[in-house]
């Protein structure tokens, strides 16, 4: 009775939202996802370009490998949280092969759960709260939100070329009373498409000697290229030696975006600490995966070939039939994705609007901009992930729907 009464004491604390979540906005894709929804159970086919899901499928080569370890009893257990020696090997041989760069596997790669996992957790490993971040903008939403939940502050930088990025983050810095905690670079870019050169990444590598901040580089859509190939940061002379980690992922590389498998690779001190953090958080992704992942990087890359030649042909065929639809579309470098202004009769609507009036009348669905920061509002992001045939129906679908607006807009103009 005397504990029931000192507990009557107390009022409950009325909980509106957790303080996490009061730092997270709406997500601005959830609204146009709901329409899409609605749409569809209502019978209208979308074609949709909204979600960067390939669409394209695994190879059978690793598929087979996952089968046959799977089938294996000492594999369906706990994994291990830093991935398998196995696979972070194989990782140092594509590090080695690819870009020429050699990376110790014990301590300078980590296997993570896809790369949107290992930089969340990068982020609530490095952040403490109050610290400045330079993120792209735009951007994937992860490179500011990661931080924005771990209590760091973002400081957006444009970011629709890498000359722009570059730019913005020595003007930020020539402004600021001490330089930020850290920097993010992404190039590829998701969600423009954009690529940078090796001297981009030898001053930002020039900027970390200089200031301390560590740099985190984005670098998933690597193999998705139209001209030369990409290149990693640590290229650069030098950049081992600074606080600098890259993240790369099988997800678009190998068809692989549901297995969940990606890498941090880089300075010891970083792959620590978020070595530390997983330690309690996972134990690694399932081990059949990871010996899987293993026959990706370390087998025949002739489906990445091949899935590199069905982007590049989707590309141009939406570039050709979307201006033939009175829709011009920059032509990306790199990436899955085409970013777009949004067609100069229909830019007062806004990115979300646009892309609700879109899907509604012209069954296409795309991604507003504004989805990717500020920055990216009064554009679209159009993701290759729809066949040719898919594709030239949307465009033709698309110029009937311009072509009924401006004529109801002539109307009502006479």
């Amino acid at each position: 009775m005397p504990e029931e009464t000192a507990m009557s004491a107390y009022t409950p604390t009325k909980r509106e939202e957790f303080y996490r979540i009061k730092r997270l906005p709406p997500y601005v894709f959830a609204e146009v996802n709901k329409l899409k929804a609605e749409l569809r159970a209502d019978g209208m086919d979308i074609i949709d370009f909204g979600f960067g899901n390939p669409d394209l499928p695994t190879a059978p080569h690793i598929i087979n490998k996952l089968i046959e370890t799977v089938q294996k009893p000492r594999t369906t257990g706990y994994s291990v949280s830093r991935g398998i020696m196995g696979l972070r090997q194989a990782c140092a041989r594509y590090y080695k092969r690819r870009f020429d760069v050699e990376l110790d596997p014990a301590d300078e790669i980590i296997a993570t759960m896809g790369s949107k996992e290992g930089f969340a957790n990068l982020a609530q490993a490095i952040t403490a709260p109050g610290d400045v971040i330079y993120a792209p903008d735009p951007s994937y939403p992860l490179h500011a939100y990661g931080f924005i939940i771990a209590g760091a502050k973002i400081q957006g930088i444009p970011a629709i070329t890498a000359d722009e990025y570059l730019a913005g983050v020595k003007e930020a810095l020539a402004k600021a009373d001490k330089p930020p905690m850290a920097i993010v670079v992404c190039f590829p870019s998701n969600p423009t498409g954009q690529i940078c050169d090796l001297s981009f990444y030898e001053e930002i590598v020039e900027i970390a000697k200089q200031t301390g901040s560590i740099i985190l580089s984005d670098l998933a859509y690597s193999e998705f290229y139209f001209g030369d190939p990409p290149p990693s940061i640590f290229q650069v002379e030098g950049a081992k030696d600074c606080m600098i980690i890259e993240t790369t992922s099988l997800s678009k590389t190998y068809s692989m975006a549901g297995w969940r498998m990606g890498f941090a690779v880089g300075n010891k001190k970083l792959i620590a600490a978020l070595a530390r953090v997983k330690s309690y958080l996972d134990y690694g992704a399932f081990t059949p995966i990871q010996v899987a992942a293993c026959a990706a990087l370390d087998g025949p890359q002739d489906n990445v070939e091949h899935a590199r030649a069905i982007y590049r042909a989707r590309r141009d065929v939406m570039v050709d039939s979307f201006e033939r639809a009175g829709w011009p579309i920059p032509k990306p470098e790199a990436s899955m994705f085409t970013w777009v202004p949004l067609p100069e009769d229909f830019a007062h609507m806004g990115s979300v609007e646009f892309s609700k009036n879109l899907m509604r009348e012209a069954s296409v669905a795309v991604s507003p901009g504004v989805g990717f920061g500020e920055a990216g509002e009064g554009y679209v992001r159009i993701a290759l992930v729809e066949n040719e045939q898919r594709i030239r129906q949307a465009a033709r679908n698309i110029k009937a729907y311009f072509a009924r607006v401006r004529e109801a807009s002539q109307s009502a103009a006479e």
